[in-house]
């Protein structure tokens, strides 16, 4: 007689089990991720770390470990050394303020003015509305490069070359901004609270402060940040309109490379300072801004 085997049958013990249980052991149940999901996220985070590592590896030394057969693995003990040469070559903190002043006032003037327009957009009806959209969608196809040149004409007749409202003033507000807070306000606020609020004698602006600003806040703090990160990182356009004496923080940076020889560890040292403001931005507003999104996730 066959024998039979009478002991329970696991998940594991079965090819399909076994495929669920290697599936759920790369990529996760739904509620925990797998191994694959944690190795991608670790590898992304490597290869967008090591530039930054890199810069602060030969910052932190000489122009000569560039040369070396085997480049270095850790930071040198030159880093102060070629922080003072940043100092004593530009105008660093002249630079610093203005990139703080310009950064700051073009992210609060994006914020502000894409969220009156992206709710205009998304929740009033007047006429015209959908053409205007396509038009403000159809400006971020041409490219910024286009209108170098006529906008440095415009801003020469006006006599701002040199000065730092040359650099804000054309991007006090973005068509990427509208656009965004349009998406994100069009399904995030009920049209039946807007009419609840103006019935109960609510006006517009009064309606938009009270209903559609807190509704807003999430997608406002990503757009903040990101606006701030591009403004701060901007190098082409404030290299153009301003004055040696009064450059930017990018374009400060750049006056530390000279025709005949570049000392990369300087530069590279100038390059690490300038990016920290960033990194403690990140810091500081990171929880707080993963906090907003899910917020809003759970209101919505």
């Amino acid at each position: 007689m066959t024998a039979v085997d009478t002991r329970p049958r696991t998940e594991a013990s079965t090819p399909g089990g076994r495929a669920r249980a290697l599936h759920r052991g790369l990529f996760g149940n739904g509620r925990r991720p797998g191994f694959l999901t944690y190795g991608l996220l670790f590898a992304f985070f490597l290869a967008s770390a090591y530039p930054l590592w890199w810069s602060v590896i030969i910052g932190s030394r000489s122009n000569e470990a560039l040369g070396q057969t085997w480049p270095p693995l850790f930071p040198g003990g030159n880093f102060w050394t070629n922080v003072g040469e940043v100092f004593d070559t530009i105008p660093f903190w002249l630079a610093l303020g203005n990139s703080v002043l310009i950064s700051g006032i073009i992210t609060v003037s994006v914020v502000g003015f894409s969220t009156l327009a992206g709710y205009s957009f998304a929740k009033l009806r007047f006429r015209g509305r959908n053409g205007l959209m396509v038009a403000v969608v159809a400006t971020m196809a041409i490219p910024t490069q286009l209108g170098i040149i006529p906008l440095f004409m415009l801003m020469r007749t006006l006599g701002w070359t040199g000065e730092i409202g040359a650099v804000v003033i054309p991007t006090l507000v973005t068509a990427f901004g509208v656009f965004f807070m349009r998406q994100y306000l069009v399904d995030v606020i009920p049209d039946e609270l807007i009419e609840s609020a103006r019935m109960d004698g609510a006006s517009m602006i009064s309606t938009f402060w009270h209903v559609a600003l807190p509704a807003a806040r999430p997608a406002m703090a990503i757009l903040g940040l990101f606006t701030f990160m591009t403004a701060w990182t901007d190098f082409l356009w404030p290299l153009l309109v301003l004055d040696a004496g009064n450059p930017t923080l990018q374009t400060a940076l750049s006056q530390l490379q000279s025709a005949r020889y570049v000392d990369y560890s300087i530069v590279l040292a100038g390059a690490v300072i300038a990016t920290l403001p960033l990194l403690v931005l990140f810091v500081v507003a990171g929880r707080q801004l993963i906090s907003g999104i899910m917020q809003g996730a759970v209101k919505g």
